[in-house]
């Protein structure tokens, strides 16, 4: 594989209610994401650009899919992570590791959403 883009392509991000995930994660981001049904599956996509840095996802609700807090943990970018984990608390998620430095690469912060999973946000800014 080439080194000239990423490898993750896509990630998805079980539930096990997709109303209220989705709802959570509107208002935390601040982003609409869009609804898809495929197979057994039910969708929320982020916003994607295919031909913009960074890999696309969604949540998914199906059978397969089961929330969890260890495991693979993927990174959400913000702007603010402080800000950010307001909102996450303000819609009922639960910050489980408060805003860090990561020296010349920005900042990073931990949260639980509302489904158990454990997000990670990420900042080269605030």
């Amino acid at each position: 594989m080439s080194n000239s883009v990423n490898p993750v392509g896509w990630f998805e991000i079980p539930v096990m209610d997709i109303d209220r995930a989705q709802g959570f994660y509107e208002y935390v981001f601040d982003m609409p994401l869009e609804r898809h049904t495929l197979g057994d599956n039910e969708m929320a996509w982020f916003p994607m650009n295919e031909l913009a840095v960074g890999a696309a996802g969604a949540l998914v609700m199906g059978d397969c899919y089961i929330p969890a807090p260890n495991g693979i943990v993927i990174y959400i970018s913000t702007p603010d992570i402080t800000e950010t984990l307001e909102r996450v608390e303000e819609k009922g998620g639960h910050v489980t590791e408060p805003k860090k430095s990561i020296g010349e690469h920005g900042f990073v912060a931990f949260f639980t959403d509302l489904e158990g999973n454990q997000i990670g946000v990420h900042s080269r800014g605030l």
